[in-house]
């Protein structure tokens, strides 16, 4: 008998970066004190490096006053990982899970954030495989094609992956991408020099491979949640 496991995923569109960090983190608190389920946040954000806790600095190649002038922000996280960049045309997922529910650690999660970047390559032959030791993410080659970054508190996740469906590849040029230097970073259309389906089919397609290979088999749809809840009133970045 297969007993349903279920995941709640929120369609969110674009969200400016720090509207989805105070949402993780109210999230991240609901799902610690069980006032709601595993939860998937499904999203894009305007152009923004964001470093992990480790505050590798020197690996932002242009200097911080410049950063207005080619439209993107910077923030500091309590994710691990270095420096990374988030911006339009990639399909980004945040799970809000608890690890102990689904008894997984650590190593055995990131693995399997991998290997939901690798399965939605490989529906359009792109051949993809995890990096080797301290390179993370996922890589066609020698090019990077998704980033993991991740915060685990008390056994609940948050923070998650990128996977490059056909951002603007000129902004990964000002930092050293994960602080591994001399590495490409390349995108679901690059490699597969052809014409994609819609992004929101390409987000629907990652989030099936993610709750497939999570174990998740009842998935609920919420679309156009407030991704912040500011005086009471919900604010959201759309297009």
């Amino acid at each position: 008998m297969i007993f349903p496991r279920s995941l709640e995923v929120w369609k969110l569109g674009k969200v400016n970066y720090l509207e989805a960090l105070k949402l993780q983190e109210k999230l991240v608190c609901d799902r610690k004190s069980h006032k709601i389920p595993d939860t998937l946040l499904s999203l894009q954000h305007p152009p923004t490096y964001t470093l992990g806790k480790r505050r590798t600095d020197h690996n932002l190649l242009i200097p911080v006053p410049e950063l207005e002038k080619i439209g993107a922000e910077l923030h500091y996280t309590q994710r691990g990982g270095d420096i990374t960049y988030h911006g339009p045309h990639q399909a980004i997922l945040y799970p809000i899970i608890s690890l102990r529910d689904i008894g997984l650690g650590a190593r055995k999660y990131v693995e399997k954030l991998e290997l939901t970047m690798i399965d939605l390559a490989s529906q359009y032959g792109v051949k993809a495989c995890a990096g080797k030791k301290c390179e993370t993410g996922v890589w066609v080659g020698d090019r990077k094609i998704g980033a993991i970054g991740v915060r685990i508190s008390s056994g609940i996740t948050s923070h998650g992956l990128a996977f490059n469906v056909d951002p603007d590849l000129d902004y990964f040029k000002h930092i050293v991408p994960c602080g591994i230097a001399d590495k490409e970073v390349t995108s679901l259309r690059r490699e597969t020099g052809t014409v994609l389906p819609s992004e929101e089919v390409i987000h629907e397609q990652l989030i099936s491979c993610f709750a497939r290979i999570f174990g998740f088999n009842n998935l609920i749809w919420k679309e156009n949640e407030p991704t912040l809840l500011d005086n009471g009133k919900p604010e959201r970045h759309v297009d």
